[in-house]
């Protein structure tokens, strides 16, 4: 029997540590991409909605296969892991999350771990921060530049193609900016 892998995340956007959970996960066997949170757009921690997260994942696999399930979030992580459940189905949680893992340890799923080297630099508000940033710079290149270090290359292309690092702009213009 195959086992079917868990990968969880909010993908806001999907970066280099998730494709490299994905990656690792496909070695092992089936996968099923959890896109938590998918209720949640054009907002400074969620820009892009679960169709668009969709979009740049299916993007970023091209011919390989992973079943991809949106879940809105419920707030509530006591009964969080039921359900999501109901969504991405029953397998082995595959995570480099320390809390997400006990979350699912709680619940008394069987949950791989996967070590990311500089995991710090892929936590998902640098890795936005970083993207607001260079939202404001209009030349592609040196966008695709400053992206590389945190995104797979077909990602920042789809951010580009899509115009989708305008969204920064747009849900920061309103707010008071430090400096």
């Amino acid at each position: 029997m195959i086992k079917m892998y868990i990968v969880l995340g909010r993908f806001q956007p999907f970066h280099n540590g998730h494709a490299h959970l994905v990656n690792a996960a496909l070695k092992l066997g089936e996968v099923t991409i959890a896109i938590g949170s998918s209720q949640e757009s054009w907002t400074p921690d969620n820009p892009w909605s679960g169709a668009e997260r969709e979009a740049m994942i299916r993007h970023w696999l091209g011919e390989r296969e992973a079943r991809i399930v949106c879940i809105e979030d419920i707030n509530d992580p006591p009964n969080w892991v039921e359900h999501a459940t109901k969504f991405h189905g029953e397998g082995v949680l595959f995570t480099s999350d320390e809390s997400t893992k006990k979350l699912y340890e709680e619940s008394g799923w069987d949950v791989e771990w996967c070590d990311l080297e500089k995991r710090d630099s892929f936590e998902g508000w640098r890795v936005r921060s970083t993207l607001k940033m260079i939202s404001t710079v209009s030349q592609q290149d040196a966008q695709k530049s400053v992206m590389q270090a945190v995104l797979p290359e077909k990602i920042a292309n789809w951010l580009i193609e899509n115009d989708a690092l305008y969204r920064f702009y747009e849900i920061s213009k309103d707010l008071n900016h430090v400096g």
